[in-house]
């Protein structure tokens, strides 16, 4: 939006600083007239040893040299409110080029504005703060969406190559090519799926209503027990009534996947999966434990990462698409909730879900 130019607030404080001024030397004349001047008489009196003089010629004699005081007053409030109001103001010329270079992309540049706390150095720091979230999150999408591309791409070029060797080869088998093709078709639908359930996520775009997490917990406990039998992993779940406020499709895709992170990310024989609710005072809490391989405490940050599982890409059929613990972190952070990664002392990883509970929360968000 284009705007008129106008005085700059230098320009402005300096003006308000000189008008003061002037008002002040305004007043005392006055003073000095109400309470002296009017109670002197206007004539010159005479007495023995001379005369007094009168009002008149107090006012001729104080007069010249009032207005050379006043136009001096007026120089050195312009000059000295220039000044100023110019120390006062460097801290905005700073923020405002980290404005400007963060509006052309540039959101590395920070303010760092020196000195003591006070109104300019909390807004530069503040900006300083939103900078670096923001930078975050554009470094974020951008790896985001090279990730996404690349295993978007995958299934496309595994078709397209199967095709082509299938017309090649006139001893194809249609019955396995056509079974491969589902498989890979089924997997980019899955993988298209948790990407739109990804950015819903994002968005809040969600109707809101009462949720139990311990219904969930057995709702997806029960829903993957197949899976924890054919992989020798105990699934347990337990737990107290934990309600809280927000999508019931949204908080079951949260917990089906942490269930099923669980129990793909164990160990090859005798692991176990613990899932958990529990109401505290200030939060619905949903957790999910196992027993796995050990886990670096610097790689926790890396887990809720999409299309990632520590320090390594994702591969391979039971490992889903990548997005498990990218979509809960989503769901989390939509529902105003905590997000918790702690690595088990003998391997693995404990998961604990925040959530606000119903009694503290409002009902009128919504999609």
């Amino acid at each position: 939006m284009r705007r008129a130019p106008g005085l700059s607030v230098r320009m402005k404080l300096a003006l308000s600083y000189t008008g003061f001024l002037l008002v002040a030397v305004v007043l005392l004349l006055g003073v000095v007239w109400v309470f002296l001047l009017r109670y002197v008489p206007a004539e010159a009196i005479a007495t023995i040893g001379g005369f007094v003089p009168g009002r008149d010629d107090l006012v001729r004699a104080f007069a010249p040299a009032a207005t050379w005081v006043i136009l001096f007053l007026l120089v050195f409030g312009l000059l000295g409110g220039w000044i100023l109001a110019g120390r006062m103001v460097a801290p905005l010329s700073r923020i405002t080029r980290a404005t400007r270079k963060a509006a052309v992309g540039s959101l590395s540049h920070r303010i760092e504005l020196p000195g003591r706390l006070d109104e300019f150095r909390e807004l530069a720091d503040s900006f300083d703060a939103m900078l670096g979230r923001l930078e975050a999150q554009v470094d974020e999408q951008r790896r985001f969406a090279a990730n996404a591309s690349h295993e978007l791409r995958t299934p496309l070029a595994t078709t397209q190559a199967m095709l082509e060797v299938a017309r090649t080869d006139p001893e194809r088998d249609v019955d396995a090519l056509l079974a491969r093709l589902q498989a890979v078709n089924a997997r980019a639908i899955e993988l298209t799926e948790a990407l739109l359930l990804l950015s819903r996520a994002d968005q809040r775009s969600f109707e809101v209503e009462r949720v139990d997490l311990s219904l969930l917990a057995e709702e997806a406990v029960e829903t993957l027990v197949p899976l924890a039998e054919q992989r020798g992993i105990a699934l347990e779940a337990q737990g107290e009534f934990a309600q809280t406020l927000g999508s019931p499709p949204l908080l079951l895709q949260l917990t089906t996947n942490l269930v099923h992170n669980a129990i793909v990310h164990n160990l090859s024989t005798g692991g176990q999966v613990r899932v958990v609710t529990e109401h505290r005072a200030d939060a619905a809490v949903l957790a999910v434990e196992n027993t796995g391989p050990e886990i670096a405490p610097g790689l926790l940050s890396t887990l809720t990462e999409p299309f990632r599982r520590g320090s390594e890409r994702i591969r391979g059929d039971d490992a889903g698409v990548g997005l498990g613990l990218a979509i809960v972190q989503s769901i989390v952070r939509a529902h105003d909730g905590t997000l918790v990664l702690e690595p088990r002392a003998g391997g693995g990883l404990r998961v604990e879900v925040l959530l606000p509970p119903a009694q503290g929360r409002m009902d009128g968000r919504g999609g």
